[in-house]
């Protein structure tokens, strides 16, 4: 095996190189009271744990039911 050929990390600057874009960082700003505030910093982390919250409560709620029924009360 012959020896590899080091690979370019320059980035190429050429007159038909890729045209970098600016990054664009969006703020958006609005007056919201306690609870929206809370609600916007932690969606990512409460959605989730609602959503399978919920899911709980109905899984409980039909064995309740089932239960019920199956024991003719």
């Amino acid at each position: 095996m012959g020896k590899q050929k080091k690979k370019r990390n320059k980035a190429y600057t050429g007159a038909d190189a890729a045209i970098t874009r600016p990054i664009i960082t969006r703020i958006s700003a609005s007056n919201r009271n306690k609870f929206s505030q809370w609600w916007f910093e932690h969606k990512r982390i409460m959605k989730p744990v609602l959503i399978a919250a919920g899911v709980v409560i109905v899984i409980v709620v039909l064995i309740v039911e089932i239960v019920r029924i199956a024991s003719g009360s």
